[in-house]
């Protein structure tokens, strides 16, 4: 199919999507708009960065019925980041839709009111979502369009039981799971809540864009090596590390020496963290020195290099991580730094489904900005 209207979606929608030089679906939206548009539920597996908003914020608005004021259609999110972005890309198609975006962290003012002008939409993360319930200014009861994003971190253990009493609060709906890896144990929670889902899953086509590498570096290195290589690569650029305090820490170090950073990190105020990533989108900063926060939701154009400067917990981690760049077709460099105290961890993730990543030759890396023995692949 050439063309969103070929999809089943309006005109007028189709209008406003050429309107942002969006004209022809994606595979994910190919595949995914027709069955949503039939009241299947869909479990959605693609990559990050290949349309999956779209694929199910297109099928929401067709559903839509006018004059109902209540939410109908109820999206959830793990961050407000993710929250955010998903609100974007909703109003960017339907800037006049009544929604709200909820999340946590910020005063109660607007979301009140937001919610007290009836949405047809609801966009939040578990928290909020919950806290608005139990306040009495929000009901799920009318939701008939349920979205769980990044469905494999809102059903593990952090957000299950919250996730559960807001499906519990839902009354009969269409479900979709959409993200970018569904472990098999994400299967007994789709056994549960869905009936007879249509299984998308869309394969990496950014594969051939993405260059990754491991480096393996002496501890008393690590901090050296990563100096060398930001001062060798242009572009924006995202490094991962594990704990609030120690991003923190690498940012100030690094800016220091005179790198543009940000840090991004949970102890962050919204203020600060809208403020940091307004900063790396403008180039204003170039280094985003960020926890796993920024690993889910974070669009961000052109991202030149992602580097795992510590490990993440798990392969799906790495996956999100590098996720961030060669979005859509676009170029794109993931490094993996490794210490010899890494190896272990390294190992696990290999074993959780990582891939066989080959070494890089690091004097041609740092000296003189070259990648040897390299590989295209993504987790």
């Amino acid at each position: 199919m050439n063309n969103f209207a070929d999809l089943g979606v309006n005109a007028r929608i189709a209008a406003a999507l050429a309107a942002r030089d969006i004209r022809a679906p994606v595979a994910v939206q190919a595949q995914a708009i027709p069955a949503l548009l039939r009241g299947r539920d869909v479990v959605l597996e693609a990559p990050t960065g290949s349309g999956k908003t779209l694929a199910f914020v297109l099928p929401m608005l067709e559903c839509l019925q006018p004059g109902r004021r209540a939410p109908q259609a109820l999206i959830v999110a793990p961050t407000r980041e993710l929250a955010i972005q998903i609100a974007s890309v909703l109003r960017g198609v339907e800037p006049k839709i009544r929604s709200a975006l909820l999340y946590g962290g910020v005063p109660y003012g607007r979301q009140t009111n937001e919610l007290r002008a009836r949405p047809d939409i609801v966009i939040g993360t578990p928290g909020r979502t919950l806290d608005m319930v139990e306040r009495g200014l929000l009901q799920l009861g009318g939701v008939d369009y349920l979205v769980l994003d990044e469905a494999d971190e809102m059903l593990d253990a952090g957000f299950a039981r919250d996730v559960e009493r807001i499906i519990g609060l839902t009354g009969r709906r269409q479900t979709v799971l959409a993200s970018a890896t569904m472990p098999p144990w994400v299967g007994t929670m789709i056994r549960k809540h869905l009936q007879e889902p249509a299984r998308v899953r869309v394969q990496d086509q950014a594969a051939s864009t993405l260059e990754s590498g491991l480096l393996h570096v002496a501890d008393s290195e690590r901090f050296e090596t990563l100096h060398r290589l930001l001062k060798g690569q242009d572009g924006p650029i995202i490094v991962f590390g594990r704990t609030k305090h120690g991003v923190k820490k690498l940012s100030k170090r690094l800016a220091a020496l005179g790198h543009s950073t940000g840090e991004l990190q949970g102890n962050l105020s919204q203020n600060r963290r809208a403020a940091t990533m307004d900063g790396f989108r403008r180039g204003r900063i170039r280094v985003l020195v960020a926890t796993n926060v920024a690993a889910r939701g974070i669009d961000v154009e052109d991202v030149a290099l992602v580097v795992n400067y510590e490990l993440p917990e798990s392969a799906q981690w790495l996956t999100h991580r590098v996720g961030r760049t060669a979005r859509q077709g676009a170029a794109g460099r993931a490094l993996t730094i490794l210490a010899p105290q890494d190896e272990a961890a390294w190992r696990k993730l290999r074993r959780q489904g990582a891939p066989n990543i080959q070494s890089l030759d690091r004097v041609h890396l740092l000296d003189h900005g070259q990648w040897r023995h390299v590989t295209r692949s993504r987790p």
